[in-house]
């Protein structure tokens, strides 16, 4: 393998992972640490410490993203930025999001250390709540910092009535969400974007390769459907009487899975994540019944085909059972095709060190999705065994994340 003109340490990076994961550990080896809790804050500060240790200065903006920066020779030109996020989902894994800020901090050091000179600023961002666990919404830091926030979103309320308003206002670190609009950063300020993440899918190891290249992220449509019919006795209402939303549910999340194998891309995924009764008694036929779909494709338009498709099917279903329903849209984002420039850049990148490194599709959402209005924008994957993530089990090893990192170092030697 071909070597960077400085050195990536691979046991460093591997052991601030495991370090971080220390932090809000559930079990063995889960991890939980939800947007500006008290294990949040723990975190940002062990965060900042290798940010500072790596020659950057640090602070925070007002959407509580966390900002390393080394200044370049010019500090009047664009940003070379490097993020990902360090949240987890509810008992998630040690690796998600973390790798790319812990890789990004990496390459920050090595170029330190090596004491090579650079004109372009460095900064690497651990971008809040970019799952949203806390707030049910997600990649909130993101979507602040290219200005697609409103007023409303700081209004979200947690399991404990919290409003993310209060939650940043009382975190600390010089934040105020009433100055909010002075973190959004414009279309010219940032050159680059690179974002290193585990794949959390199986590509990667159903091809033996230690790394991938992005070349665009399918967007996910969410949506809330909920389904009314009659509570009942479950011994006395005969089965042809009923007016069961449960039943109808059922039917219509297996035309969802039909529709969605229906694509012979094999691109488009539709998830039923959560399913909710009322009353929910055991012996009582449910008055109604809520359940969310997650439906995702990397083409825009066969995704919006789809839920048209879907909508139809639960139109005929309601009809045909006698239900009322109402589909309600939490959230579209459109899918997102990484620079062809950036991505030749991490393909030759990947070839100069010798990694066989594939282009592939992300199914996952990532904070990349929304810097890309902004700037040109790659993404590199590292695999992860099992393509297994948002789960304990979660692993990817040493020398796949140095792999990815080395990928990463050489991409930004080619903009700095």
């Amino acid at each position: 393998m071909k070597t960077l003109s400085y050195r990536v340490d691979q046991d460093r990076i591997f052991q601030r992972v495991l370090e971080l994961a220390e932090i809000g550990k559930v079990g063995e080896t889960g991890t939980q640490r939800f947007a500006l809790t008290e294990e949040d804050k723990e975190a940002q500060l062990l965060v900042s410490s290798w940010m500072k240790e790596a020659g950057m200065c640090v602070w925070h903006d007002h959407f509580g993203n966390l900002i390393g920066r080394k200044e370049g020779s010019d500090p009047r030109l664009p940003v070379v930025m490097i993020g990902s996020h360090i949240d987890t989902v509810p008992n998630g894994g040690r690796f998600d999001g973390t790798v790319g800020v812990i890789g990004g901090i990496e390459v920050v050091q090595a170029i330190h250390e090596a004491g090579i000179a650079h004109r372009h600023p460095i900064e690497v961002v651990a971008f809040c709540d970019e799952e949203g666990s806390r707030f049910s919404d997600g990649l909130f830091g993101s979507r602040g910092m290219i200005g697609k926030v409103s007023k409303e979103d700081f209004l979200l309320k947690d399991e404990a009535g919290v409003t993310r308003y209060e939650a940043l206002k009382s975190f600390g670190f010089g934040m105020n969400p009433d100055e909010f609009k002075k973190s959004v950063r414009k279309k010219g300020e940032i050159k680059v974007f690179l974002e290193m993440h585990i794949e959390q899918g199986p590509y990667l190891e159903q091809y033996k390769k230690p790394v991938g290249i992005v070349k665009g992220i399918a967007g996910p449509a969410w949506l809330k459907v909920q389904l009314r019919g009659e509570a009942g006795h479950a011994g006395t209402v005969p089965m042809s009487l009923r007016r069961d939303p449960m039943t109808g549910a059922a039917e219509i999340i297996k035309k969802i899975e039909d529709i969605c194998k229906g694509d012979t891309t094999g691109t488009m995924v539709g998830t039923v994540g959560v399913i909710e009764a009322f009353p929910g008694g055991r012996n009582v036929i449910p008055e109604s019944v809520v359940f969310t779909l997650d439906l995702r494709d990397i083409d825009l338009e066969r995704r919006n085909r789809a839920l048209q498709e879907i909508e139809a099917e639960i139109r005929e279903v309601c009809n045909e059972r006698d239900l009322n329903f109402h589909v309600g849209k939490l959230q579209e984002i459109d899918p997102v095709h990484c620079s062809a420039e950036v991505v030749q850049s991490l393909e030759a990148s990947s070839r100069e060190l010798n990694i066989d490194a594939p282009v592939m599709i992300s199914g996952a959402g990532h904070d990349a999705m929304f810097m890309a209005e902004i700037t040109e924008m790659g993404m590199i994957f590292v695999r992860c065994r099992g393509g297994i993530s948002h789960n304990p089990k979660e692993w990817a090893n040493r020398e796949d994340i140095a792999k990815g990192t080395q990928v990463l170092a050489r991409t930004v030697e080619k903009y700095i």
